[in-house]
């Protein structure tokens, strides 16, 4: 060997030597950690977090303006909230597999070259001749499945219902969005009316404590009845401050389940000009009936059932032959040589047919066990369909009760309301008479204060609760909703 070629192979040599140990040295990078009793910390988690920082939202813009009403933040937040959009693009996947399994029944058409090119030593007589072929060999190749008893008729019907399952999963992803959206809009109403009572509140504490500041300096009244009214405002206002905190966790709330970021602002329809329910249109029973009829998580574990159907046909399609058609057909072009004599080409069209019965006799009872496996899967799927059924008896029946309970505070509240109202409003007059004390009016203030509240606490509720027995039964993913109101 030439000096020159032993110092490139030693060179050669040592490259690849300090390649290896600076790839073990990467490999070794990635570890476990080191011990249960530490954070684990490294470089890849650092790099993670520095592309989860980074990565961007996808967002939409509002008109900061418009009053939007609930219909319309429930069309926003379904275009554009990403768990409608993972759940769409599951289902479209659930559509690719049933044209695969589709598929199935199709030939396969497969275009082939081949090349190749032979020297060898063929004995022909005493001799060995040295020769040389070169072939080309352009062809089509075919595969079909002509029958199979089953195999792939199951997959298309266990594909048709993962995608009926895919879809309907769908839906029930717009059916808990509806119902996000809802509940946040109904506290974000909640929260403002708190803060809007909070505020009424305070101006009337405020005014209480200014009556008791003016008697005092008239000689009417006491100091004592002067600190009394300045805790009662001074405790409006911490009220206040405590609901205008609570409006800024509901806004945010509502943003997010819209997919906009939390400090979103959005304006929307307040609670008087929305229909209140009067008394239950339905009964129970027929809420529940419309529950196991509409809601599309029930469908959903049904057509689980009829993928687990298809398994078993599936599985069972195994104990019986196959039969197979494969075939290539093409033009071959070839080149020969013997020893230094003269070569020659040479072409001609090639094709061959076959068919492939296959039965399998014995294969460790692996069958037997495919079958049991995909029955205990199926009566799984029957079981948890009436689990769900339970499940759903129950939540119908529970929000059925609490519509009821909702719809009767309701109008205790606005009863409540009227006559704390009146009842303030006589106490602080009777005060301005020197007839009632200023106790009697920080009292009263302090019953009005509660009521104002309940009241909007009861209306805001009530809402929710309707929304809650359509969200159970399966209504809010109705073409045509129900109706709110009597």
């Amino acid at each position: 060997m030439k000096p020159t070629c032993l110092a490139d192979s030693i060179q050669f040599a040592a490259l690849a030597l300090l390649t290896g140990i600076v790839g073990a040295q990467t490999c070794r990078a990635q570890t476990a950690p080191p011990s249960q009793a530490q954070v684990w910390h490294s470089r890849a988690e650092r790099e993670l977090g520095r592309d989860s920082a980074t990565a961007h939202k996808k967002t939409y813009d509002i008109d900061r303006a418009k009053v939007y009403t609930l219909a319309e933040l429930v069309d926003l937040a379904q275009s554009h909230n990403p768990e409608t959009r993972v759940a769409w693009e599951t289902a479209k996947g659930r559509a690719a597999a049933l044209g695969i399994a589709r598929a199935a029944f199709l030939p396969t058409i497969t275009a082939v070259a081949l090349a190749e090119t032979v020297r060898q030593a063929s004995l022909i007589g005493e001799y060995f001749h040295r020769q040389t072929l070169g072939i080309f060999e352009p062809a089509l190749h075919v595969e079909y499945l002509v029958f199979d008893y089953g195999n792939r008729s199951g997959g298309v019907d266990a594909a048709k219902a993962n995608l009926l399952a895919a879809d309907l999963a769908f839906n029930d992803t717009h059916r808990k969005i509806i119902f996000e959206v809802a509940s946040a809009y109904y506290s974000v109403l909640n929260a403002r009316g708190q803060r809007e009572a909070a505020e009424i509140s305070l101006k009337n504490a405020q005014t209480v404590e200014e009556d008791a500041v003016n008697r005092l300096a008239n000689g009417l009244a006491t100091k004592p009845d002067q600190l009394e009214a300045a805790a009662a405002r001074a405790q409006a206002d911490y009220d206040l401050q405590a609901a205008i905190g609570a409006e800024e966790i509901a806004a945010g709330n509502l943003a997010t389940a819209m997919g906009l970021a939390a400090d979103t602002k959005i304006q929307v329809q307040p609670i008087g000009e929305l229909p209140l329910p009067t008394e239950m249109t339905n009964s129970v029973d027929r809420e529940m009936d419309r529950a196991f009829a509409e809601r599309p998580d029930l469908l959903q574990q049904l057509a689980r059932v009829r993928a687990a159907n298809a398994s078993v046909k599936q599985a069972r399609s195994r104990y019986v032959p196959t039969l197979s058609f494969t075939g290539d057909g093409g033009l071959a072009r070839g080149y020969g040589q013997q020893d230094l004599l003269p070569g020659g080409y040479a072409q001609g069209e090639v094709w061959n047919v076959g068919l492939d019965l296959r039965w399998t006799l014995f294969d460790g009872t692996r069958r037997e066990h495919e079958v049991a496996q995909a029955a205990a899967e199926k009566r799984a799927a029957e079981a948890e369909v009436e689990a769900l059924r339970d499940q759903i008896a129950n939540e119908v029946w529970a929000a059925y009760s609490d519509m009821k309970i909702a719809l009767r505070q309701q109008q205790s509240a606005a009863a409540l309301l009227t006559a704390s109202e009146q009842s303030f409003e006589a106490a602080h007059e009777s005060y301005g008479y020197g007839v009632r004390s200023l106790l009697d009016v920080v009292s009263a203030q302090k019953t009005l204060a509660q009521a104002r509240s309940e009241d909007v606490l009861a209306r805001t509720q009530l809402l929710l609760q309707l929304a809650n027995l359509s969200f159970r039964t399966g209504d809010l993913i109705e073409a045509q909703p129900p109706k709110v109101g009597p």
